[in-house]
């Protein structure tokens, strides 16, 4: 087995998603916290309790557990469901192409999409309150019979009706912005912040001194983005109660246009490099956003009289068309503008759809944004309308409110079931097609394997041929992604109707030789989009609502959150904040403190290998002549590559092994559905390095190690798949090896 290592070294284990306990990482029942705090804390078996499961001789076991992170605080991870469209907007920037954003344009365009997503997130609040409340449901008597919450509201004016009802979008716009806030300081600032460049936006790599530390990025832009939903909720007051004719009226509406063009202004600016810029330039925002709120509420509450109500509250439905319609020419441009970058080859970079993650991710919070705006809306429309869905296959009887959603929400219905249909028969087709070449791909595998297997090993045989099939899907999701984004782009057909306010049942009777019999199709088949993505938007909630009462619940929805939760808010402020914030400077910490004990051996599996290798281009030369780095699980090569080539493709894979002067091994198995090879030769899609000892870092693991039983045994050996690895004869070798080396690189440095 091998000879202990020459000095006092320390095997550091970092979980993945959704890690479990510190005993489970450790494999021991009884530990001791060493350092940390409850919410990401390192343990240790406590002294006398007997050596962690899976240790080897001579090396120490230490376990980082960061999973109560995003898993430990119920309210904290029910809040991430809610802003999944603002998480998903500020991930997109992180699958560009390239690391260098000449001109800082793509940053630009991914930070005003976002902003986007804060005023559709703020117009669907007054879309329930000013427009289907206080505007479209209050004036009608047959609405307010049997609901006294609402009957007090016609004592009032139209205009002090609808500054107070304003109130709500303010509370709804402060609740995000507290979440944020209040999250913030249990996550992130960790340590003293290290300054950066100015350029770092433009240039930035995770080896950027202060990578990490975006306290100052986020509190820019929450202050734009509070802007951005006061400007919203500004504009569509004063639209309401606007007299065409006074200039006054018109004067505030065009104040908070301008509030919101200034903030507009802000999202294409850099980041200011200091935190005393960043607050030179805030006051002014500051002061603009209380003087046109105040002005705007003020104005509204002093107003008299009751304007005649038609329809829809002015402005609103023309506010959520040009809405869509912004977002759909940001997607376009962000489509562009990845393409372009594109083309620039990045030695060792392969990236996913051709570099287009970008704007299919920023695709995707738009449409989700959609989707829970047009659910809020449609959801309390039918609540309003006691029962009845509001639309053209339902009309309203005489002396009803209209209740009359804007014809944007009707086409994002319409999508949204297109999209789901589209989506689901790509997935199904990709993976079918892409089945025969799974299952040849097993048969090489197992027959390289097992050779020579015993007729009664057969059954056992093709259980392992299905699992090394199954977990292969992995690579063939990109159609999918594909087909999504094509349908969100041919979406973009539907702009041009919003704004003209043609919805799906009048074009289709417009289209139509039967005019009414296509309009009533129509009709039928919106509304079963209405339902269908109300009902996945409810269904979210739900599961928002387990997770505050379930702890394997949490750990469900945390484990998905965990990986877009990884990179730093640099484009949405209200996006669930990062906790590699903390846990990657802690990791630093920790590894420095512990290198100057003895070699230091990094032991990363499934997403915690990404924390490894984050932590180690953070650490400074001194220390990692000190250090070595084992994966096991990994999903560096295999899917993060791909996803992230700007910041984890193949030339920063080339950079963390020569940082290390190649101290690294990386376990994996074709049964695991998530790991996978990092420098393998024979797999073409892997990242490539000029140095030969890239060669030695990936050792393959049979998987099963047997399809026959052994005659001590009563079962065959278990398929292990993504865990454990540490149980592994291979695992203990690779610790001891690296133990050595870094025992040797201290004792030369």
């Amino acid at each position: 087995m091998g000879t202990a290592p020459a000095c006092n070294a320390i095997e550091l284990r970092v979980h993945g998603v959704s890690g479990g306990t510190a005993e489970k990482i450790l494999d021991h029942p009884i530990l001791v916290r060493v350092a940390g705090d409850r919410y990401a804390g390192f343990y240790r078996p406590r002294p006398g309790s007997g050596a962690a499961g899976g240790s080897t001789d001579g090396v120490a076991v230490e376990a980082y557990r960061w999973g109560a992170l995003t898993a430990g605080a119920a309210v904290r991870t029910a809040s991430m469901v809610l802003l999944l469209p603002f998480m998903l907007g500020n991930l997109a920037v992180w699958l560009r192409p390239t690391p260098t954003d000449r001109f800082g344009l793509l940053g630009a365009l991914c930070r005003l999409l976002a902003g986007t997503l804060t005023a559709a997130f703020v117009l669907s609040v007054i879309g329930v309150t000013l427009d289907l409340v206080g505007w479209q449901c209050v004036p009608y008597d047959r609405c307010r019979e049997g609901r006294p919450y609402l009957s007090w509201l016609d004592e009032l004016p139209m205009g002090p009706r609808l500054a107070l009802l304003s109130l709500i979008p303010l509370l709804a716009l402060w609740v995000i912005w507290r979440i944020g806030i209040r999250s913030a300081r249990a996550l992130e600032g960790f340590g003293p912040p290290a300054p950066r460049p100015e350029t770092s936006e433009l240039t930035e790599s995770l080896n950027t001194r202060g990578f990490w530390d975006d306290e100052r990025t986020t509190a820019w832009l929450r202050q734009i983005h509070v802007g951005v939903g006061a400007g919203t909720l500004d504009a569509s007051l004063l639209a309401g109660i606007a007299d065409p004719e006074a200039t006054v009226d018109w004067s505030l509406v065009v104040a908070a246009i301008g509030l919101l063009g200034f903030c507009a202004v802000l999202l294409c600016l850099p980041v200011p490099a200091t935190r005393a810029g960043v607050r030179r330039l805030l006051r002014p925002l500051r002061a603009a956003t209380v003087a046109v709120t105040v002005l705007a509420l003020g104005y509204a509450a002093l107003r008299a009289g009751n304007p005649a109500v038609v329809g829809q509250l002015p402005g609103y439905e023309g506010a959520a068309g040009g809405l869509i319609a912004g977002q759909g020419v940001l997607l376009v441009l962000l489509a562009l503008v990845t393409m372009v970058r594109a083309r620039v080859t990045v030695p060792g970079a392969r990236p996913f759809l051709r570099g287009l993650g970008t704007p299919i991710v920023a695709a995707a919070s738009v449409t989700v944004a959609s989707a829970f705006a047009a659910t809020l809306v449609f959801r309390v429309a039918d609540l309003l309308d006691r029962g009845s869905v509001p639309g053209p296959a339902h009309p309203d009887p005489p002396g009803m409110a209209p209740l009359d959603p804007p014809v944007a929400y009707w086409w994002a219905a319409l999508a949204g079931l297109a999209t789901l249909m589209i989506v689901a028969v790509a997935a199904l087709s990709t993976l079918v097609i892409g089945r025969r070449r799974r299952r040849r791909l097993a048969d090489r595998i197992v027959e390289q394997d097992y050779p020579d297997v015993p007729t009664q090993a057969k059954p056992r045989l093709w259980i392992v041929r299905e699992t090394i099939a199954r977990s292969h899907v992995t690579e063939e999701l990109g159609p999918m992604l594909l087909a999504f984004f094509l349908i969100s782009s041919l979406g973009l057909a539907t702009i041009a109707l919003d704004l003209i306010g043609i919805g799906p049942v009048q074009l289709a009777a417009e289209l139509g030789k039967e005019r009414r019999q296509s309009a009533v199709l129509a009709a039928y088949v919106t509304d079963a989009g209405v339902w269908l993505i109300s009902l996945l938007v409810i269904g979210l909630m739900i599961l928002g609502f387990r997770s505050y009462r379930s702890v394997q619940t949490r750990r469900v929805v945390a484990a998905l959150w965990d990986l877009g939760d990884f990179w730093p808010r640099t484009v949405h402020p209200f996006a669930p904040p990062c906790y590699a914030a903390r846990a990657v400077p802690e990791l630093v910490k920790r590894v420095s403190a512990l290198s100057r004990q003895g070699g230091v051996i990094i032991s990363g599996h499934s997403h915690g290998s990404i924390l490894a290798a984050a932590t180690i281009l953070q650490l400074p030369p001194t220390v990692l002549r000190r250090v070595a780095l084992l994966t096991h699980g990994s999903p560096l090569g295999r899917i993060y590559a791909h996803l992230y080539p700007a910041y984890l493709g193949g030339r920063t894979l080339c950079e963390l092994g020569e940082r290390l002067d190649w101290r690294w091994r990386n376990l994996w198995r074709d049964t695991d559905p998530v790991g996978g090879p990092i420098f393998a030769p024979q797999q073409s899609a892997q990242p490539t390095c000029n140095s030969p000892a890239a060669a030695s870092v990936d050792i393959r693991l049979r998987d099963p190690r047997s399809v026959t039983i052994d005659p001590a045994d009563t079962v065959p050996p278990p398929v292990e798949r993504h865990w454990p690895y540490h149980t592994q004869p291979e695992y203990q070798t690779a610790v001891r090896e690296l133990a050595a080396q870094a025992c040797e690189a201290r004792s030369n440095g």
